[in-house]
């Protein structure tokens, strides 16, 4: 007797999701143990790292979509039948990683200090920023590999391959920032390199492999400028979607840095461990992009709608549990990253709003690797710069309220406006999360065949 869909579906999600979910939480893992090793410089460095860490991220995750455009267009191609279409569809991706990766590193490099600047931190904190950000840009052409290659192994059901480049890399990058750090007496220049060394490896040794997958299906290495500019054209509406995510990130350590030092240094350690929880959710989101646009490449719809439903279940329950076990962790997550008692204490308030938040950040998380994984893009930019547009009046006002709510600067006052600034962010989860929800109600994004 056959094995039941349902029991095939879990066993399908767990085979994509573990492996990704590991993959996942090693980078956040990591940029933990990093914000734990650069506080303990002090608060200046760890609120530059703060500062830097928005730029840097902002300037590599805005082409994110070279790994979910290009999961999605591959696993599209895979349903189909044309693994060879698959792995082409790669390596236009990864070639696009190189051009653009080159660019930003090169404009970030020459703009480091004034685009910190722009945050509004103390000038000791923005000499630790330019720092981080002057060094870090080196590392980003390796960062862009990673994340196209990641995609297309991600749209052939390979998680395990990014999972050993996830550890391996992200080891090392723990090692050699303590040894740089610490050791070697490098400051917070010491976790840049450390941070560009291993971004470089990851991408010599993903690159490797879809080398590999491309002699196996005789495809060509060399670029196609048509392919490759079609690529990105695919990928403006992920870019527009990414680039109103990051602006409310932005927009949000911005806010933190105009309430001083202290709440920055904690918005820093807060909104790492947020973007850890986010990673570890986004494990379930992969899988949705891989089985949701490997099932509209073949057509077969009974499949996409049940596997979102398994999918957005699994999504609630995992932000259930993740929020839990912040709140157990809480009064031993301070302390860990930095000896300043003012910090610790904002840093607990604002991880109260993040653990009450993890139920929602699975919903939204798991719905938009669906709708991704569907192609649904420029549902997703209007959507994201919508939310975008709602959520900025509700930050502008905190940022004028500042004053007020830090109330002289006392502890309390500290840790009111760090509360404060996380229940503005959950306004714009909540936003998101509604309009997610009405979108997957109905099955207007559930478009077959091999592309969109």
């Amino acid at each position: 007797m056959g094995e039941q869909p349902a029991v095939r579906q879990h066993r399908e999600v767990l085979r994509l999701a573990v492996p990704a979910f590991l993959a996942l939480v090693a980078e956040p893992l990591f940029l933990l143990v990093d914000s734990a090793i650069v506080g303990r410089l002090g608060v200046e460095p760890l609120a530059g790292l703060g500062v830097a860490s928005a730029v840097l991220l902002t300037a590599a995750n805005v082409f994110v979509f070279l790994a979910y455009g290009t999961t999605s267009v591959v696993a599209r191609q895979l349903g189909a039948g044309s693994r060879s279409g698959a792995v082409a569809a790669g390596i236009d991706g990864g070639w696009l990683a190189v051009a653009l990766g080159t660019v930003t590193a090169a404009a970030v490099a020459l703009t480091a200090r004034p685009v910190a600047g722009v945050f509004g931190a103390s000038a000791g904190a923005l000499d630790e920023a330019t720092t981080y950000l002057r060094i870090s840009a080196l590392g980003i052409p390796g960062m862009l590999v990673v994340l196209a290659t990641t995609g297309v192994l991600r749209g052939l059901q390979d998680t395990r391959t990014p999972l050993a480049a996830a550890v391996l890399g992200f080891g090392t990058n723990a090692l050699l920032s303590l040894w740089f750090v610490h050791g070697l007496g490098w400051g917070i220049a010491g976790s840049a390199w450390g941070t560009v060394m291993a971004q470089t490896g990851m991408a010599l040794g993903l690159g490797t492999v879809l080398v590999r997958e491309a002699g196996r299906a005789e495809v060509a290495l060399r670029a196609h400028p048509g392919r490759v500019l079609a690529a990105a054209r695919g990928g403006v509406p992920l870019l527009v979607r990414t680039l109103a995510l990051r602006a409310v990130l932005v927009l949000t350590t911005w806010v933190a840095a105009g309430l001083g030092d202290v709440p920055l240094a904690s918005y820093q350690v807060t909104a790492t461990i947020w973007s850890f929880l986010t990673f570890a959710l986004d494990a379930i989101a992969i899988a949705a992009q891989a089985i949701t646009g490997r099932a509209l490449g073949a057509g077969d719809l009974t499949t996409t709608r049940a596997a979102t439903r398994l999918m957005l279940r699994w999504g609630v329950l995992a932000g259930v549990v993740l929020g839990l076990s912040v709140l157990a962790a809480r009064p031993w997550l301070g302390p860990f990253f930095t000896p300043d008692a003012d910090v610790q204490a904002a840093i607990a308030a604002g991880l109260v709003v993040v653990a009450l938040g993890q139920p929602l950040s699975g919903f939204v998380f798991v719905v938009d690797g669906v709708l991704i994984g569907a192609g649904d893009g420029r549902w997703l930019a209007w959507a994201m710069a919508a939310t975008f547009a709602l959520y900025l009046p509700v930050a502008l006002g905190l940022h004028l309220a500042g004053d007020w709510l830090l109330q002289g600067g006392t502890q309390g006052g500290i840790t009111d406006a760090v509360t404060w600034l996380w229940l503005a962010f959950t306004v714009f989860m909540s936003v998101r999360g509604t309009l997610m929800w009405m979108r997957v109600r109905t099955d207007r994004w559930m478009v077959t065949g091999a592309v969109r």
